[in-house]
């Protein structure tokens, strides 16, 4: 098994998500790997804050801004830890999910991108490509794409 220091994983807070985060997870714990837990998000447009606050109030603070991504994050802790991963990062940044995991690699020296397989085997992704897909084209480092949904 190759020797992996820096590992990132994306999450975007689903099931099939956080199965990649348990693998990589896993990976960490095997290795002694820094694990970084990473989703991106897009930030809400005005006249869409502007309806959520309507109708959440006080609340609404919990669907603006990186709330969601942070959210997601701390689920997908639980399930790293949970795996044995021990040293853990978080990484909610704002952008398209390729570039940000992409980025996120090339930034902290990754040796290894991990990602669930959802939209591969969708016709959606085979025609338009899919963030599996367009990460292991664009990465700089090791990509491993974990089977995360059944393929039906």
């Amino acid at each position: 098994m190759a020797s992996y220091h820096t590992i990132v994983v994306g999450t975007d807070g689903s099931p099939s998500s956080f199965r990649a985060v348990t693998s990589a997870a896993s990976l960490a714990a095997a290795t002694g790997a820094t694990l970084i837990l990473a989703c991106a998000y897009a930030p809400m447009r005005e006249r869409e804050r502007s309806a959520a606050a309507d109708v959440l109030g006080e609340l609404s603070y919990k669907v603006s801004g990186s709330t969601p991504a942070d959210d997601a994050l701390r689920a997908a802790r639980e399930h790293a830890v949970a795996a044995g991963a021990r040293t853990i990062e978080l990484a909610a940044e704002e952008g398209d999910a390729v570039d940000v995991l992409v980025s996120l690699a090339g930034r902290r020296e990754a040796d290894l991108l991990v990602i669930g397989n959802r939209g591969l085997n969708s016709l959606a992704g085979r025609l338009l490509g899919s963030v599996p897909s367009s990460v292991s084209q664009r990465a700089g480092c090791d990509v491993l794409i974990v089977h995360t949904t059944s393929g039906r």
